[in-house]
C-alpha cells in the first residue's frame, strides 16, 4: 500500500515516513498542496495524509481538488482543534482528522482502519466492476460503454467524462472543473472542448439527444448526470 504524506514540516514528514515504512507501507512525500494534488493525480496512491496549513495551496483546497477526480482516503492533519475546521474538512471530503501534536501510534491505527475499510470497498467493486444507470452501463475494466447491452464506441476522453458523471450522479460540475479533471490542469484548450464532448455523449448515449434525460445541463453552472 502506498501512502502520500503532504506537509511543509519536513522533520514531521520524515518521522511519519520512517514509522509508516517500518509498518511495511511505501511512502511518498510532498511539501506543499499543489505538489500533493499532482502526485495523487498520477495515481497509485492508496491513502493521503494531508496537512491543513501549507504554502501555495492549503489542505482544504488540496482536499477539494483531489475530490474532483479521486476518492482516495484522506486524513487531515492540523495544529488547530476547532470543530469548525473539522466540519469544513469533512465537507471538502476528508475521511478522518488528527490534531497536532499527535501520538504516532494513534495515526498508525487510523491509517490501518481507513485502509482496511477502503480495501473492503475495493473488493466489492472488483466483484461487480460495472456502473449502471438506467439503460447505460459502463465496464470499468474494459472501459467500454453499453446501451441496452449493445457496445457503444467512445473515445478515451468521452469515456473518462461519462464515467466521472455517472460515478457522481446529481453532482453538478462546471465546465472549468470538467476540463481540469478530465483533460488536466495543463491542457491548453478551452471550455468549448467540454461542450463538444457532452454533445457527442448525448448523441451516442441518450435516446433523444435533443431532449436528454440523463446527461443534463444546469444552466449557468455546468453539467451533471441525473441521480
Amino acid at each position: 500500500m502506498k501512502i502520500l504524506v503532504v506537509d511543509d514540516e519536513k522533520t514531521l514528514v520524515k518521522g511519519i515516513k520512517f514509522n509508516l515504512e517500518n509498518d511495511g507501507y511505501e511512502v511518498e512525500c510532498a511539501y506543499d498542496g499543489e505538489q500533493g494534488v499532482e502526485l495523487v493525480r498520477k495515481g497509485d496512491i492508496d491513502l493521503v495524509i494531508l496537512d491543513l496549513m501549507m504554502p501555495k495551496m492549503d489542505g482544504f483546497e488540496a482536499c477539494k481538488r483531489i475530490r474532483e477526480f479521486s476518492n482516495v482516503p484522506i486524513i487531515m492533519l492540523t495544529a488547530k482543534g476547532e470543530d469548525t475546521d473539522k466540519i469544513i474538512g469533512f465537507e471538502y471530503g476528508a475521511d478522518d482528522y488528527v490534531t497536532k501534536p499527535f501520538n504516532i501510534m494513534e495515526l498508525k491505527v487510523r491509517v490501518r482502519a481507513i485502509l482496511r475499510r477502503a480495501t473492503s470497498e475495493t473488493k466489492k467493486a472488483e466483484e461487480d466492476p460495472r456502473i449502471v444507470r438506467a439503460h447505460i452501463e459502463l465496464d470499468i475494466y474494459s472501459r467500454n460503454a453499453y446501451i441496452d447491452g449493445n457496445m457503444i464506441d467512445l473515445t478515451a476522453k468521452e469515456y473518462d467524462l461519462i464515467e466521472l458523471l455517472m460515478n457522481n450522479p446529481g453532482r453538478v460540475y462546471s465546465r472549468e472543473n470538467l476540463l481540469n479533471i478530465v483533460w488536466g490542469y495543463e491542457y491548453p484548450g478551452d471550455i468549448r472542448t467540454v461542450d463538444v464532448h457532452i454533445r457527442r455523449l448525448r448523441e451516442k448515449l441518450e435516446r433523444n439527444p435533443a431532449q436528454p434525460e440523463f446527461i443534463l445541463t444546469k444552466w449557468g453552472v455546468g453539467y451533471y448526470f441525473r441521480a
